[in-house]
């Protein structure tokens, strides 16, 4: 429950004779106020479960937008500014028309110059910095302040030089209306604290009594106005902290030597910190243990202890938390896995056969952004139409982690049983066929028309993409491409193999036959050693600076210690006879060809949630009891099953695991509407974060494996990467003549 927010204008004037009764009195009536907000809170919620982006939107629009509102008077409009961090945090959660609804009438960046509104409230969310306080000083200070009162919100810890910073300027104090308002805490010690000082604020009089509010405004003015939200909700089970120079500056030539290694593992561990503040969750903190520590002949490398440290930090960040955030668990109640983009580097490359993935990866999007042609409102020319493909669209949600060719034929369904079902679909498609059309035929169509129109244009949309795309595998031989990248994957291919088809397929773009070298350098790493590697990439006909980004997979490399030459390995589990990266997995079926792959992480989550992750390779930075895991050194981790332990939230699979084909594109909303009723009791929560970006693959097996876990499983990482994208990072990490102005993010 969120703490109980309350003004300290309204206690004196109208509440402070109750306070000043008696010290059992106070106690009796803050508690009182409290229990009934928690009474108002539960009522208004609506009770279904909420998913990891749901739950961050609900904290910035109740949490901190409507909590500004002002009980004794009507609906204010107020101004929201945010600096670019905080305005992304909000757009990746929120729609503009959800924040309109919480009295927002204006949206504005710090940055920018703003016209005076001295009539109006402003919010500002934006991040502790020295420059965001003084630009919100600057804003508020003086005889004529851009605004008539200001609610202040920090995205993650503020530091005491900064609120000391604001403490000084004494004529902002009296205009910042959120430092009036304070949250009750679980302290009968504060409670009577405070039944102490307004019984000296009667002593000393008035004047001296607001001089001591302040005082009090600023002792928890730290703790009050941190949102602890600096995250970006990408998916209802994904998200990023928005690093897209993590593989530069953590993985990168220069990485031993740069200021920036250090900092941007700071700000990812802050981040990542502010998602259990956000869902009030302590988790075991659980990370890729340094290949130096498993073998002490091993060379311990900076790049090597990057999970390492980040653990460390974020577990320092969450043992802060416990101290400062009210109800926040004292107990572990869900699992962290930091890991590092060297436990997997063919998943960001190969070619994922879903329809999200294909989307992404063979069409020119922008972000979620797909933009098409339709026919103009005059019929006589078309237009282009930009949408965005994201969780408000159901066919989306139900197909997206579908392979292409069950999607295609999943849409042809919908489209034959829409149009069989639907009067005025039955008569335009018939119409189309030469037909003319009666009197009658026209009114059924006009009657049948509005709902007809929404329903054709979102399944004409994903019949279109899903064209696309199969047109852009056959034209490209995508399917003979990704048979040999899988079979490569799986052992089932070789050198000759690569060879023969880089000889017999000279029309392949450059751009594939570099992820097709980059995958078989993952797993053959010792045929790139002296001038195998460039034969190799002369016979694929590749430009210097394509084979950058196959030499620089080796700042990626985990250390070797049986390995003593010059070359980089690149280790995953492999079979040595088959010199495979993958192994096939008898427990699920193939329905469709290419469908083999599976992400690294699918079997390290899997062994996680069954208790079989090797503790001495995925350490703890809390070490567990013998009650909740085996302790013994070197022996898997196992999660005690006789009565799992539970998180703060009920849980559900993702909506998309429990298929409800609908027929018609339309009512495909009801796998939104019922997600809410499944699963309401599952085990607890599994975070598992990337460093270096993660990929749609990944992203799909967090949601495959909430189902067949039965735990909610979330995905985070630095950003979230497309093969193109990954690749140009890659060619950033031994060269400074690319930027991120290179990036098409």
């Amino acid at each position: 429950m969120h703490g109980r927010v309350l003004s300290w204008r309204s206690l004196w004037l109208v509440d402070i004779l109750k306070l000043l009764t008696t010290c059992d009195g106070a106690l009796d009536y803050l508690e009182k106020e409290e229990m009934s907000m928690s009474d108002s809170d539960s009522s208004s919620g609506s009770g279904d479960y909420k998913n990891f982006r749901q739950a961050t939107r609900d904290r910035l629009l109740h949490e901190m937008l409507r909590s500004t509102r002002a009980k004794d008077s009507k609906t204010r409009w107020k101004v929201l500014i945010m600096d670019k961090l905080t305005l992304k945090i909000i757009s990746c959660s929120c729609k503009m028309a959800n924040i309109t609804d919480e009295g927002i009438s204006l949206v504005e960046d710090i940055y920018k110059r703003r016209q005076p509104m001295p009539s109006m409230d402003a919010i500002y969310f934006i991040q502790p910095t020295k420059e965001n306080v003084v630009m919100f000083l600057s804003d508020m200070s003086g005889k004529s302040p851009l605004y008539k009162r200001a609610f202040v919100f920090f995205s993650s810890p503020i530091s005491k030089e900064l609120v000391n910073h604001i403490k000084s300027d004494a004529s902002v104090r009296p205009r910042i209306s959120a430092l009036s308002e304070v949250k009750i805490i679980h302290s009968h010690l504060m409670l009577y604290g405070y039944f102490f000082a307004f019984l000296l604020v009667r002593m000393v009089g008035f004047f001296a009594g607001n001089g001591l509010l302040f005082v009090l405004k600023f002792c928890f003015f730290d703790e009050q106005l941190q949102m602890n939200l600096e995250y970006f909700a990408i998916d209802s089970q994904g998200f990023i902290t928005d690093h897209e120079r993590a593989l530069e500056e953590l993985f990168g030539d220069t990485a031993e030597i740069s200021l920036a290694h250090n900092a941007s593992i700071q700000t990812i561990a802050t981040r990542i910190a502010t998602v259990f503040a956000s869902l009030k969750e302590f988790p075991y903190v659980r990370y890729r243990a340094a290949k130096s520590s498993l073998d002490a002949s091993t060379m311990t490398s900076v790049r090597d202890l990057i999970p390492t440290k980040l653990a460390a930090i974020v577990w320092h960040c969450l043992a802060k938390y416990k101290s400062s955030i009210p109800d926040f668990p004292q107990t572990e109640t869900c699992e962290l896995l930091i890991l590092d983009r060297s436990v997997d580097q063919i998943a960001p490359i190969i070619h994922e056969w879903t329809y999200d993935a294909m989307c992404h990866d063979l069409l020119n999007m922008d972000g979620n952004k797909f933009v098409h042609e339709v026919p103009s409102k005059t019929g006589s020319t078309s237009e282009k139409k930009e949408v965005l493909l994201e969780d408000h669209d159901p066919i989306w949600v139900e197909l997206r982690h579908s392979h292409i060719a069950d999607a295609s034929e999943r849409l042809h369904e919908k489209m034959t049983n829409f149009i069989s079902r639907n009067k005025a679909a039955q008569i335009h498609h018939n119409s189309r066929d030469g037909g003319e059309l009666s009197t009658r035929d026209l009114q059924k169509m006009v009657q049948a028309l509005p709902q007809y129109s929404e329903q054709i244009d979102k399944l004409s949309l994903h019949v279109e993409i899903a064209g696309k795309i199969n047109k852009v595998i056959r034209e490209v031989g995508l399917r003979e491409l990704g048979q040999l990248e899988q079979d490569l994957v799986f052992g089932d291919a070789g050198t000759k193999d690569l060879i023969n088809f880089l000889r017999t397929n000279q029309n392949v773009t450059h751009e594939n036959k570099l992820r097709l070298l980059m995958i078989f350098a993952a797993i053959y790493p010792e045929k790139f050693e002296g001038d195998k590697g460039e034969k190799l990439m002369q016979l694929a006909r590749l430009s210097p600076d394509d084979m950058n980004a196959v030499y620089n997979m080796s700042y990626l490399a985990l250390p070797d210690p049986k390995k003593t030459s010059g070359g980089f390995s690149l280790k995953f589990e492999v079979h040595k006879k088959k010199q495979a990266a993958r192994k096939e997995r008898s427990d699920e079926e193939e329905t469709w060809q290419l469908s083999r792959f599976y992400p690294v992480i699918e079997e390290l989550i899997e062994k996680l949630s069954k208790g079989e992750l090797p503790k001495n390779e995925y350490q703890c930075m809390n070490d567990p009891s013998r009650s909740f895991h085996e302790a013994s050194n070197g022996t898997p981790v196992r999660t005690s099953s006789s009565q799992p332990a539970h998180s703060m939230r009920s849980r559900r699979p993702a909506t998309w695991a429990r298929p409800r084909n609908s027929d018609d594109g339309y009512s495909s909303d009801s796998v939104l509407k019922y997600a809410s009723n499944d699963f309401k009791n599952m085990g607890q929560r599994i975070f598992v974060f990337i460093i270096g970006g993660a990929t749609r693959s990944e992203l799909r097996v967090v949601h495959k494996l909430t189902a067949k876990c039965k735990r909610e499983i979330i995905l985070g990482s630095t950003s979230i990467d497309d093969p193109a994208q990954f690749i140009t990072k890659l060619k950033m990490l031994s060269t400074q003549e690319l930027s991120l102005d290179d990036l098409q993010i």
